[in-house]
């Protein structure tokens, strides 16, 4: 099992921008492999898909953040960051990390997820 550690969130103003990181603990030399996904959830709403970024780096964006967000690793580091730009109150939600292996991911299982980091935008 992989361990999932979130960091970045916080507040920012309507506008701002902020980068998230995902760190996969204990996942050793095969990061690579995994597909890392960010999801978020609202207050009173379901979690939703933010990005996604498969191993060989195609990515997938929710409707809402394309053109906004922009998803990365380093597989050096075992981390994928997303970078979030031109915030707005709507994106107030616990931003998720989520990893899969591709055994998990071809037979839809949960993979690991973290705890989750707040992310509050608001002036």
């Amino acid at each position: 099992q992989v361990e999932i550690v979130e960091s970045g969130g916080g507040l920012v103003q309507p506008g701002g921008s902020l980068r998230l990181s995902c760190a996969a603990v204990a996942v050793g030399r095969n990061f690579d492999i995994y597909i890392m996904g960010w999801y978020r959830q609202a207050p009173g709403k379901q979690r939703e898909l933010v990005a996604v970024l498969s191993s060989d780096e195609n990515t997938n964006y929710g409707d809402s953040v394309k053109g906004r967000f922009t998803i990365s690793r380093s597989n050096a580091k075992n981390l994928v960051y997303l970078q979030m730009n031109s915030l707005h109150s709507e994106y107030t939600a616990v931003y998720c990390c989520n990893a899969r292996n591709v055994y998990q991911h071809n037979r839809d299982l949960p993979g690991s997820w973290g705890q989750g980091t707040q992310v509050t935008v608001s002036s």
